[in-house]
């Protein structure tokens, strides 16, 4: 018999263990899925790429939210593992099971929730007029501080269109 800390965990035990590890591997994946409308930030097959550059004045600023095209589904299996292992550890046999769907269901829609909310960003929908009298719209993250009357530059080539101060 091995002393108390070196015990084999139970069956219970090493569910708990399986659906903590699958939820913290989740987490860290959905992590990694990091999307930006920022004008600052490129990918990496963006970078060393020529692009044309317009410019112009700002006619228009409008504030906007900008949103994912769609769910990973990662908040959904983290919160719906994470909601399953923490009801499973109330009460025993039938209620366990039972409290382990609920946790696992509230959980889920939890995890879902968290995730559309940190799939939304701050933008700014800008209408620019070039010096070649074209008016063009971009929308993009909030992080670069422009407003009416602002001279500008457009960036564009392969990929999305940014508009970056003077």
């Amino acid at each position: 018999m091995y002393p108390i800390s070196m015990q084999q965990p139970g069956i219970r035990g090493t569910r708990i263990i399986a659906l903590a590890v699958l939820a913290g591997s989740l987490a860290l994946v959905a992590g990694c899925a990091n999307h930006s409308a920022s004008s600052s930030v490129y990918t990496y097959g963006q970078a060393q790429r020529e692009q044309i550059v317009r410019t112009g004045t700002v006619e228009a600023v409008r504030p906007v939210t900008i949103q994912t095209d769609q769910s990973t589904g990662a908040g959904v299996a983290a919160g719906g593992a994470l909601g399953g292992v923490a009801g499973s550890t109330i009460g025993g046999g039938r209620g366990s099971v039972l409290a382990a769907i609920g946790g696992g269901l509230l959980g889920a829609m939890a995890g879902n929730t968290v995730e559309n909310r940190m799939g939304k960003s701050q933008g700014l929908e800008i209408t620019v007029r070039l010096d070649n009298g074209e008016t063009r719209v971009i929308a993009q993250e909030a992080d670069v501080a422009i407003s009416a009357g602002q001279r500008v530059r457009l960036i564009s080539g392969n990929g999305p269109t940014r508009v970056v101060p003077m």
